[in-house]
């Protein structure tokens, strides 16, 4: 008898056919260090949004999602160490969510056939994947934010910004240097002139910066900072009574925990965004029902709505949509990562599929190609208000200035394939 159930086990066993693994999702977080306070909310919706899919559709595709922590305390040695631990795991995506780390792991995960999604920051130039195969940046990138930053104050200031002097104030580091290429550009293009002034991280000491603001009076302000450095910005621009208005953060200076501090003095102030703020979205009631009521949620469960949380969100459904469309190019649900990375190539995103993920009008609408790894370079203006304690969008969703990125991108972009001895791909 008990050979005759062993039997009947093993055949139904092979009936079942072979077991599939894990789609498996690292995670590069910061729960600590100095930028913890944003580390945490992204974090939390990246895993939040992963853990309602297993809970709500038993996975992606029916087979259940993994996602694989690593703390790297925004430390780029750390994150190359969260990397070499975990790509043997199947990791089918890495979000890096630092410049510094994106940087160090191109070449790497090239190398090892992973794609990296740098989804908002990284390098730029990885837009053009005819160099960068396995890297991403869609939708949009810190050359899109500045155009369509300067776009907006052209507007405020009645169509020209001739004559006007705009600061980029910012973290002294990769990230916060990005724009400066697309800034001095728009410079020459538009006749503005620019200054650029520069805080060492954490940033908690900000007087001397905003002196000197004070002292030149420039006509505006775009900011280049994370972490506590965008509350103490803030606070220093209410300080010297700056007009709000004329002062906007890149979307990684754009959050509650950057304005809430400052009180009433951070009333008017703005941030770009490229997705959409708030928490009214049905994928929202889901994550409460199936995630936070059933205490599954990764963090206190206190942030959804808040910019940050929704951008992590936002990220894992783009990954997981990828994930979708690879097992359906692919007719497997067990996908490799090199599925993964054709599958994120051909990326389309437009409001049926939004809406179908309970997000509708979350964001704009985007094409990936092997051309274009960077979306359609698209952002948002948001602004807050002080006295209702939210975010709200002040603008439509608008392109940025092609005509002056692209021959960046693609200067940019050559220069490193001629050092790393890339030959271009897509023909």
């Amino acid at each position: 008898m008990k050979m005759k159930l062993t039997t009947m086990a093993l055949t139904a066993l092979m009936a079942a056919g072979p077991a599939m693994a894990d789609l498996v999702f690292p995670s590069l977080s910061y729960r600590t260090g100095p930028f913890a306070a944003g580390g945490i909310p992204f974090a939390d919706g990246y895993a939040d949004y992963f853990t309602l899919l297993n809970e709500r559709d038993g996975g992606i595709g029916g087979i259940p999602a993994r996602l694989l922590e690593c703390e790297t305390a925004y430390n780029t040695e750390k994150g190359v160490e969260c990397y070499e631990s975990t790509k043997g795991e199947g990791a089918l995506v890495y979000q890096p969510l630092s410049t510094g780390i994106t940087y160090q792991l191109i070449p790497k995960a090239t190398a090892d056939g992973i794609p990296i999604h740098s989804m908002g920051y990284g390098r730029t130039s990885a837009k053009n994947g005819k160099v960068f195969s396995h890297v991403f940046n869609y939708p949009v990138n810190y050359w899109d934010g500045a155009s369509v930053g300067v776009n907006h104050f052209k507007k405020q200031a009645g169509g020209s910004l001739e004559g006007k002097k705009i600061t980029l104030l910012h973290f002294n580091g990769a990230y916060g240097k990005e724009p400066i290429p697309t800034l001095e550009a728009l410079s020459a293009q538009e006749g503005f002139s620019l200054n650029t002034i520069a805080i060492d991280y954490p940033g908690q000491e900000q007087k001397s910066q905003w002196l000197q603001i004070r002292r030149e009076r420039p006509d505006y302000v775009l900011f280049w900072g994370w972490g506590v450095m965008n509350q103490v910005a803030v606070q220093e621009a209410s300080n010297i009574r700056f007009p709000m208005e004329n002062f906007m953060g890149i979307w990684w200076s754009g959050a509650e925990l950057d304005v809430i501090p400052a009180g009433d003095g951070a009333n008017g102030y703005k941030a770009l965004q490229f997705h959409n703020v708030g928490n009214d979205f049905p994928v929202f009631a889901d994550i409460q029902k199936h995630v936070l009521d059933a205490g599954k949620a990764a963090g206190a469960g206190d942030q959804i709505g808040t910019v940050l949380y929704n951008r992590g969100v936002y990220a894992a459904f783009l990954a997981a949509e990828a994930a979708k469309a690879a097992q359906a190019a692919n007719g497997t649900k067990d996908i490799t990562p090199a599925m993964m990375r054709d599958a994120m190539e051909a990326l389309k995103i437009d409001e049926a599929v939004m809406a179908a993920a309970g997000l509708p009008g979350f964001g704009p609408e985007f094409q990936v190609t092997c051309e274009n790894h960077g979306g359609g370079g698209m952002a948002a203006v948001s602004q807050w208000d002080a006295a209702a304690q939210s975010w709200s969008l002040v603008s439509e969703f608008e392109a940025s200035d092609n005509a002056i990125i692209e021959p960046l991108i693609m200067a940019d972009s050559k220069a490193y394939a001629d050092e790393n001895a890339i030959e271009g791909r897509c023909n």
